[in-house]
């Protein structure tokens, strides 16, 4: 039997063929490659996230933004702070003046004159009181004729109308001294003077007109995000999030936790639940307790933007990949957390008592 050598070569040209070296390592680098790949892919686990963006809020609606308003038609005469200024609560911010001068005298003169009015309007009153008090004891003896006694009962009716109009229009005269009192525009808490709206110190004010801006310097920070409303159905109060501050250096893997650098841990407290007008949904996130704190005001600042993962199951990478090829939302987790240290110890009895008693 003649040996492999001796026997014909049909393909000479491909056994003349000699690859280069360079192919040769290339080919056993592309191969190691996809292995490794499928290795990763079928065995290295991976943390799903819902991703989002927004920026930093406070918690408190009463320690956000707070816009300083005229209350009364007229013009800013005079203003008592300045841009970036520390305002406590109460203190003047400017002040609003009628366009007419002499309004607020004419407007006393104008009481003290109604309330004239009422004093004369109660003595005449007080008389026809006395008046039909008197002509119903002659009425009673024969001495008056009906109409006299009814008379004088009209001139009371008279009396008491005169009065509760006098009133009414004492009333709304103190209302106007009221506004006109309100021309003093105070600020409505602490903070500090964010932007002041200078066009209006010439011009005609109205009721409601934005004449400054005041930041709270004390708040308690929380962090908007707005999600996908595809990844929103699956993520319930108290998720794990991850945070990343605008102008904070970090580095981030999704999948990875532990090898994210530069990150800040949070928790989801609530979540809206109805979509913005893009479509989007908003998540409130707080500090997660137990953790490092956030960075420190004067780097994180309310209005400040925030990239944020919220953590989901952990899955392979293989199938991660597959999602998102094939635009899956997370993985919802139907099973129960594991039980930590001694808690597989009690929690095994308890399950059987709970067998115990549903036979």
């Amino acid at each position: 039997m003649p040996s492999l050598s001796d026997r014909p070569v049909h393909f000479t040209t491909l056994a003349a063929m000699r690859p280069p070296r360079v192919a040769t390592a290339l080919a056993w680098m592309l191969l190691i490659g996809v292995s490794t790949a499928g290795a990763i892919m079928a065995l290295v686990p991976w943390v799903q996230t819902a991703s989002g963006t927004g920026q930093v809020v406070a918690l408190d609606p009463d320690d956000r933004q707070q816009q300083v308003t005229a209350f009364v038609p007229g013009r800013v005469e005079r203003w008592y702070v300045h841009d970036g200024q520390h305002v406590a609560k109460g203190d003047p911010i400017a002040r609003v003046v009628d366009l007419d001068p002499d309004l607020l005298s004419r407007l006393r003169a104008e009481r003290a004159q109604v309330e004239a009015e009422i004093a004369a309007v109660q003595q005449s009153r007080a008389v026809a009181g006395i008046d039909v008090s008197r002509t119903a004891q002659l009425f009673a003896e024969g001495l008056a004729a009906r109409r006299d006694y009814e008379q004088t009962q009209i001139k009371v009716a008279d009396a008491g109308a005169k009065l509760a109009e006098a009133r009414a229009k004492l009333n709304r005269i103190d209302i106007q001294l009221n506004r006109q009192s309100a021309q003093m525009v105070r600020a409505p808490r602490d903070g500090r003077v964010q932007q002041l709206n200078a066009a209006t110190g010439g011009a005609m004010v109205s009721p409601g007109t934005v004449l400054a801006v005041i930041a709270p310097e004390r708040v308690e920070r929380a962090v908007e995000l707005f999600i996908d409303g595809r990844d929103v159905p699956l993520l319930r109060a108290g998720r794990p999030v991850r945070l990343e501050f605008e102008g904070w250096p970090a580095i981030q893997f999704s999948g990875w936790p532990s090898v994210a650098q530069g990150m800040f841990d949070g928790r989801v407290r609530t979540i809206d639940p109805n979509a913005a007008t893009d479509g989007l949904f908003r998540i409130l996130v707080e500090p997660q307790p137990g953790k490092p704190a956030w960075p420190a005001r004067e780097f994180a600042r309310p209005g400040g933007k925030v990239r944020g993962w919220v953590q989901g199951e952990t899955v392979l990478v293989g199938y991660e990949l597959w999602r998102q090829l094939n635009d899956f939302p997370l993985e919802f987790g139907r099973r129960p957390a594991a039980p930590v240290n001694g808690d597989a110890k009690a929690a095994a009895p308890k399950a059987t008592e709970d067998e115990g008693a549903k036979k």
